[in-house]
């Protein structure tokens, strides 16, 4: 496997991602929300894109995986720049498919409104667009709110790691940079999948995706034990027929 790693100096801060080189479209993996290029789903798709002589993307935003940065200085709007810059240094002028898991799904359907005719497809699993407004904030307790009044920040409890810190400008910037509240400018072919156990964001979001993207050709599958993570083997046998239909 020839992959290579891409480095790219945005802002000031150096993002990595790695960049596997093939044909046809390139499937572009966007992780979620305090997550990696090296997780299962997105290791996954690089191991069949290879198989196939596909071309793929895996990135880290500032202030994850490899990239530099503080994740505490980051935000919805720059994850989505930082995506963008390693996109366009690693290939420029090429059709892309966006594969947005959790957050990832957030800033793929951001991205989907600068890349014009470069969008071939977008692939949403469990995507949150909007999360920070419809489910963070409303959860907030007294002492959240009172942290992020003293502090600028609270720790949110992670099921599946260390608390992650949540500071008041992740929640602002979210607000600027709400998605579902009209149509959404998205006339490629969007695949969805969704867990219908999924504790963390509501299975409904899937269809309000649907609803509001533009286009026609959408698809929604909901996996009725699927939980938010999908990255069992029938989830991930799911995931690369959507991904490979586009």
């Amino acid at each position: 496997m020839n992959e290579r790693m891409v480095r790219v100096n945005a802002a000031g801060t150096a993002l990595a991602g790695a960049y596997l080189p093939g044909e046809g479209k390139v499937v572009v993996f966007l992780p979620g929300f305090a997550s990696d290029m090296q997780g299962t789903k997105a290791l996954f798709l690089r191991d069949e894109c290879a198989a196939r002589g596909r071309a793929m993307l895996r990135l880290d935003y500032s202030g994850h995986g490899q990239s530099g940065g503080r994740f505490e200085a980051g935000t919805i709007g720059r994850w989505a720049a930082d995506a963008e810059a390693v996109i366009a240094a690693a290939a420029p002028e090429r059709s892309l498919v966006l594969v947005g898991s959790s957050m990832g799904g957030w800033i793929g359907l951001l991205l989907a409104r600068r890349l014009g005719a470069c969008l071939a497809g977008f692939v949403g699993i469990a995507a949150a667009p909007d999360f920070t407004a419809e489910l963070m904030e409303p959860a907030l307790g007294a002492a959240e709110r009172e942290a992020l009044a003293r502090d600028g920040m609270f720790f949110l409890p992670n099921p599946y790691g260390a608390p992650t810190p949540v500071t008041a400008a992740l929640l602002e910037d979210g607000r600027r940079n709400l998605v579902l509240g009209g149509p959404i400018p998205l006339d490629a072919p969007v695949r969805l999948i969704q867990g219908q156990r999924d504790a963390e964001v509501p299975w409904r979001t899937a269809l309000r995706i649907a609803e509001a993207v533009r286009g026609a050709d959408v698809r929604v599958t909901l996996v009725k034990d699927g939980e938010h993570r999908l990255s069992r083997p029938q989830d991930l046998a799911l995931i690369a027929a959507e991904v490979f239909s586009i």
